[in-house]
C-alpha cells in the first residue's frame, strides 16, 4: 500500500504536557511530544475505551486515565495491565511546521 501521510496539525499546536488526539479515517491517533521528538500511537486504550492522549504522561510513558494501564509511547509496548496488548504506532514526520502521520497499514 502506498504511503498515506496526513497532516494532523502544526508544531506550535502540540506541547510536551498536552498531547493531541486526531482522527484520520478509521484511526484515532494520539500525538505526543517528548524531549522535542514526536510520536504517534493508537489513542484508544485496548482495555476499555479511553483516550490515552488524555492520560498521565511521565517521561516516555502514558498511563490510561481510566484503569491505569501504562504504555511506552515510542514503541507502543504495554507495560502494565489491565491492558493485554501493545498499541499500534505510526510514523511521524515534520515538513516545515506541519506534523504528518502515516496511517498506511
Amino acid at each position: 500500500m502506498a504511503d498515506q501521510w496526513q497532516r494532523v496539525g502544526a508544531l506550535d499546536e502540540i506541547d510536551e504536557d498536552e498531547p493531541m488526539s486526531v482522527r484520520i479515517g478509521d484511526h484515532t491517533i494520539g500525538v505526543f511530544r517528548i524531549d522535542g521528538s514526536l510520536y504517534a500511537i493508537e489513542d484508544i486504550c485496548p482495555h476499555a475505551f479511553a483516550l490515552l492522549s488524555q492520560g498521565f504522561v511521565d517521561g516516555e510513558e502514558v498511563e490510561c486515565p481510566l484503569h491505569e494501564a501504562v504504555f511506552h509511547i515510542p514503541t507502543g509496548r504495554c507495560l502494565k495491565a489491565p491492558a493485554d496488548r501493545d498499541v499500534k504506532t505510526y510514523p511521524v514526520k515534520v515538513e516545515g511546521d506541519e506534523i504528518l502521520v502515516n496511517v498506511s497499514d
